[in-house]
């Protein structure tokens, strides 16, 4: 504990927050008021370990919390936060007489979601059943307006009769949207049940319904898409041949659809399920696969392929197939014209911070430069910290940031790789998803590897144990 107390801790006492439990509902209903009043969909479910609670109330903060953590704990305080870390002036200013009234978000209801090789089932609810969903909303009113907005789309389906009509597929584009955009940046178990629930709804109406041509090709379309969604979430916890399995109906979607763009972007989510299953060749082959049907595909998915390619090679340790596809990453970028995938958003497009993310990767695994690593690692940090909305995942700014701390760990700068990884280990259970908590583990081997490394590294080893104990996966039963 700091020997002079923090304004965060002295304006804490005040108000009585300093119980961990009392300080995550005041945290977790000002961040919901901030995304309703800023429109900020972001904000909605962020909450504060515990661990990170106790490095703030107890001043043991080297660096500035996330933005979206300053942004929340300036509106708790109406203090800037470099001003709540600092030691508390000798006259602190008095809490107020009384505090706002606080809103707590009713509990969210357990998931009751399907084992990852079940992903394909329907839910027992049906499409759009109006059992409360978890991104439902932190008040009543706006679980009972998403409720009834997901009972009008069902109802739209089964009252446009067999055939599909035009307002049945527009909401379904709509809520496949709302997905895509949602997926880099929600925890997976605010969105499972919903993926579930809009890919049964796209196969029981290809399967049932009356789908004219041009209906058809744009319905296995959105089937394609949320099917890949899909793919990534039962990658996300861990479980690869589940992801598999709905690549492989997200690509056979793609070609009922005559979509190349489509076919290409499978064949680098496949490639990505494979390199962190631990088997680059794979992984290499796929993104091959991927550059082979992409034709002429000048969205960012062409950006994607060369940078799974960069990534794989790197891990097989051929540098000149790694330096190729780097300059492939290049030309691609220069050469890009945003296509049809790319307008969804989110998970469907490859942004600047996530092409500087894999590249960083790439170096890092290729180990022929360590302080370039660290330089394109660092680029990778800074470029999610400053992205827009529309850039930012929270897994892939993880990864950037475990590649930053194995970077230092090369320098043997163990002190530099802690405050890399600190936010990492500071994210909540519902975020550590199978490739954040694969990253941690690489810097634990890292550390592992090193002799020379003190007090310092085995304390980070543990604290990296204790993080991947609890992944995701623990909460989806």
């Amino acid at each position: 504990m700091a020997e002079t107390p923090t304004l965060l801790r002295v304006l804490t006492l005040q108000r009585h927050w300093q119980v961990y439990e009392t300080f995550r509902l005041r945290f977790e209903a000002t961040a919901s008021s901030i995304a309703e009043t800023e429109n900020d969909p972001r904000l909605r479910g962020l909450s504060v370990s515990k661990r990170q609670f106790e490095r703030w109330y107890g001043g043991a903060v080297k660096t500035r919390p996330y933005p979206d953590q300053c942004r929340v704990l300036e509106a708790m305080f109406g203090v800037s936060v470099d001003l709540l870390l600092a030691p508390a002036p000798p006259a602190s200013p008095p809490a107020p007489a009384v505090d706002p009234p606080l809103v707590i978000p009713p509990p969210r209801p357990a998931p009751v979601l399907l084992a990852t090789e079940q992903a394909a089932a329907p839910s027992a609810g049906g499409p759009f059943s109006s059992e409360t969903r978890f991104d439902a909303g932190p008040t009543e009113l706006e679980r009972q307006v998403t409720m009834a907005a997901r009972r009008a789309l069902r109802f739209t389906a089964m009252a446009e009769g067999s055939s599909i009509g035009p307002e049945t597929l527009s909401q379904i584009h709509d809520e496949v949207r709302r997905l895509t955009v949602a997926y880099p940046r929600l925890a997976l178990p605010t969105l499972l049940g919903d993926l579930v629930e809009v890919q049964d709804l796209t196969f029981r109406l290809l399967e049932h319904g009356r789908v004219k041509p041009l209906q058809a090709r744009e319905l296995y379309l959105l089937a394609g898409i949320t099917s890949g969604m899909l793919a990534k979430a039962s990658h996300d916890l861990g479980n690869p041949s589940a992801a598999m399995m709905q690549a492989r109906t997200a690509f056979v979607c793609a070609d009922n659809a005559d979509h190349h763009a489509m076919r290409a972007w499978v064949r680098s989510l496949q490639s990505l399920i494979s390199y962190w299953a631990g088997r680059p060749a794979e992984a290499a082959d796929y993104a091959t696969l991927g550059q082979s049907v992409a034709g002429n595909v000048r969205g960012t998915t062409s950006v994607w392929l060369a940078c799974l390619s960069a990534r794989a090679h790197a891990l097989l340790g051929d540098g000149e197939s790694t330096r190729s596809a780097i300059q492939q990453v290049e030309n691609a970028r220069a050469a890009v014209e945003l296509d049809d995938l790319d307008a969804f958003g989110g998970i469907m497009t490859f942004p600047v911070p996530r092409q500087l993310y894999y590249v960083a990767e790439a170096t890092m695994h290729l180990g022929e430069d360590a302080v370039l690593g660290e330089s394109q690692a660092e680029a990778a940090v800074t470029a999610y910290r400053n992205a827009a909305e529309d850039e930012w995942a929270f897994g892939d700014e993880a990864g950037a940031q475990t590649d930053l701390a194995l970077a230092r760990i090369a320098r043997n700068e163990i002190e530099g790789a802690i405050e890399a990884i600190r936010p990492v280990l500071d994210l909540p259970t519902e975020q550590r998803n199978f490739g954040i908590t694969s990253s941690t583990q690489r810097v634990h081997a890292a550390l592992h590897a090193d002799a020379r490394q003190g007090g310092m590294a085995a304390g980070l080893r543990e604290e990296i144990e204790a993080f991947t104990a609890t992944p995701t996966s623990a909460l989806i039963r």
